[in-house]
């Protein structure tokens, strides 16, 4: 920035301040051979994204004796294991653990399906901007020993970093998150089935010396215990005592829980079924059977299986190919549905149909008006709605088919290890473009969301403006949600096309994040110089690949600083000492680690008008310039320097 002060004008007006900032030329104009930003990076991915319908393999781009293209070996170099090594230590550093709440706050807009900023792949892809220039081999490369390590968490059980272990699968982010999450979530449950198991390997020796009493007290206890098991028959949960959000027919009613159904029963003089009784959370209270006098018990139930979004379109293409009869969703819920009906038998042997209906799904159970509710009242009083009384009811088919089986006894609705090695065959099978796609929509929203948390104060336009590029990504990003991709020129210019955009946006928050930092003091100057280049800028903004030339306009836009901004703007031009101003007339260059460079380079460029030169731009619409550079060589220290080269050209 360049501060003044008005001369040769009246006093009053002599007094006044004025600031002019100014700007680097890579603000002023997009270039995609600027390599400091997103939108370069992003451009080299778009690149790559091309390039990888060229194979049918990620191996085919890093093998030298694949027949892949062979214009990529020579012109790609793929980066040293050295730097591989550090980026894949970054990435799976075992201190780093995403837990479920900043998981959520950083869920992917609906529009955009790609990954949360912090989770693994989305690091993972913006890594890869960085690295060998973003080009498709450099890519392959690391995705490849990316999925290795991946390997070795599954198969060592080490818990998958930057991603959530708990929670159902965000179907609004991109397949690969979904898979890594469904690893994560495979991983936890065998390590936790593996300390279950040692557990019972330890426990194993004291069973001999327990009593036939102790016995019967200890598989009292073991059924109590069934929400700590997992997927060998084992699973975890909390007792069903209140409707949850899988039940698509719950009402908001709750239960309180007993948590000693045998004492409750006895003390109400109630014939107890304890000995056939299996998997009980709890009696439920106010709650009591229809065809006995007994409290209703709650039972244990499994955790609903996870599914990735292509497992869903699998069950439906299934259920498509089958004609079945009933709702997609029905299919979806029937194997849930029975394992529920089987554990409430179980917990409650003397249960009806309509006991279950009570406990599972209140509002199809309407109770008569006229009796009082009261635990006294027995039996309780009510009928079946319409849809629950029909004749071919698929519900009543269910229970009629489902036998009393607790959680812990039935076949698990999730198998964790089989799941776990689906998602590594994923990984290992992927192919390039489909990887490249999830890249690219991923890289675009994590290059986003990581502008948007630059602090640039209270700046209305520069808000809008990151509103919009949000806006203008999903419309180009959606054709690269597709499962048949294809390299369309088109989708390529579009993609491009936003690069461009991005650019833009990213010039601007540049400039936003500088003033707000420079003038934290001055707000309203921050604003107003803004405000100024924002005007200023927008018109030299465009989408188009070609850079437009007929608008080179210099800013030269001055703000009146105003006198309670004086001090701060003031401390932005502190005069040098005197050992700094001795220190720049003898060091030429920056310093190198405290020492001056042995070698510098000094060039000399002298801009002039062409007339008639052959080096000339062939472009009309080029402004014509003829930069004179010399460039001059010398080595040595301050005190003693000599030429070694000199080199006149004319670029």
């Amino acid at each position: 920035m360049e501060m003044e002060e008005v001369e040769n004008a009246s006093p009053h007006e002599a007094e006044k301040w004025f600031i002019s900032p100014s700007f680097s030329p890579y603000l002023l104009e997009y270039s995609n051979g600027n390599q400091f930003g997103f939108a370069s990076a992003l451009h080299l991915l778009v690149d790559a994204f091309e390039m990888s319908f060229e194979a049918q393999f990620l191996e085919d781009f890093v093998s030298a004796e694949s027949p892949g293209p062979d214009n990529l070996k020579s012109s790609m170099v793929i980066p040293p294991p050295t730097v591989r090594d550090r980026v894949l230590k970054e990435l799976f550093d075992e201190g780093v653990q995403l837990i479920d709440s900043a998981y959520d706050e950083h869920k992917t807009p609906q529009a955009i399906k790609g990954a949360p900023l912090e989770t693994l792949f989305a690091q993972f892809c913006l890594h890869s901007l960085w690295v060998g220039n973003c080009h498709i081999r450099a890519i392959a490369a690391l995705w490849i020993e990316f999925v290795q390590e991946v390997r070795w968490c599954w198969e060592e059980s080490q818990l998958l970093p930057r991603m959530p272990v708990n929670g159902s699968i965000d179907l609004s982010t991109c397949l690969i998150n979904q898979k890594l999450h469904m690893l994560a979530v495979c991983i936890k449950k065998k390590r936790e089935w593996n300390e279950d198991h040692r557990e019972c390997m330890g426990s194993e020796d004291q069973i001999d010396y327990m009593t036939e009493e102790e016995s019967a007290v200890g598989d009292d206890t073991s059924s109590m215990q069934a929400q700590n098991e997992d997927f060998s028959g084992k699973f975890t949960g909390e007792p069903r005592s209140f409707p949850t959000s899988r039940d698509l027919h719950y009402s908001d009613t709750a239960f309180t829980v007993s948590q000693d159904p045998v004492k409750d029963d006895l003390l109400n003089g109630e014939k107890s079924s304890d000995q056939t009784r299996r998997g009980s959370a709890g009696v439920i209270d106010s709650m009591m059977l229809l065809k006995s006098y007994q409290r209703m018990h709650a039972p244990y139930t499994q955790e609903a299986p996870l599914m990735t979004e292509d497992m869903y379109e699998e069950r439906l293409q299934a259920l498509e190919a089958s004609n079945g009869s009933f709702n997609y969703f029905a299919q979806l819920e029937r194997d849930i549905l029975t394992s529920d009906m089987a554990a409430f038998k179980a917990a409650n042997p003397d249960a009806i149909f309509e006991d279950f209906i009570r406990w599972h799904s209140p509002a199809d159970w309407l109770e008569d008006p006229e009796v009082e509710k009261s635990k006294d009242n027995w039996p309780p009083r009510g009928h079946l709605s319409k849809r629950m009384s029909e004749s071919d009811n698929l519900w009543r088919e269910l229970w009629d088919r489902a036998h009393a089986l607790a959680a812990s006894e039935q076949k698990p609705l999730f198998d964790p290890n089989r799941e776990g090695e689906k998602v590594i065959h994923y990984l290992e099978t992927l192919r390039p473009h489909q990887l490249l796609a999830q890249m690219v929509c991923t890289a675009f929203l994590a290059a986003a969301d990581t502008v948007n948390k630059t602090s640039y104060g209270e700046l209305k336009q520069m808000e809008t403006k990151m509103q919009q590029l949000y806006l203008t990504m999903a419309p180009a990003l959606k054709p690269l949600e597709a499962n048949r991709l294809s390299a369309d020129s088109e989708t390529i210019e579009d993609l491009k096309r936003q690069c461009v955009v991005f650019g833009h946006v990213e010039n601007l928050l540049t400039v936003a994040a500088s003033l707000h930092r420079k003038l934290v003091q001055a707000p309203r100057l921050a604003v107003e110089i803004f405000i100024d280049f924002y005007n200023f800028y927008i018109p030299r903004m465009g989408t188009g690949l070609e850079e437009d030339y007929s608008n080179k306009k210099e800013f030269d836009t001055k703000q009146i600083v105003w006198n309670n901004e004086r001090e701060v703007v003031s401390s932005m031009f502190v005069p040098p000492t005197a050992n700094q101003s001795w220190r720049k007339v003898f060091s030429m260059g920056n310093l190198l680690n405290g020492h001056e460079p042995m070698v510098r380079e000094i060039i000399f460029s002298l801009h002039d008008g062409v007339s008639n030169n052959h080096y000339a731009a062939p472009n009309a619409s080029v402004s014509e310039q003829e930069i004179d550079t010399y460039r001059m060589y010398i080595c040595g220290t301050s005190n003693d320097l000599r030429v070694s080269l000199s080199v006149v050209s004319c670029d």
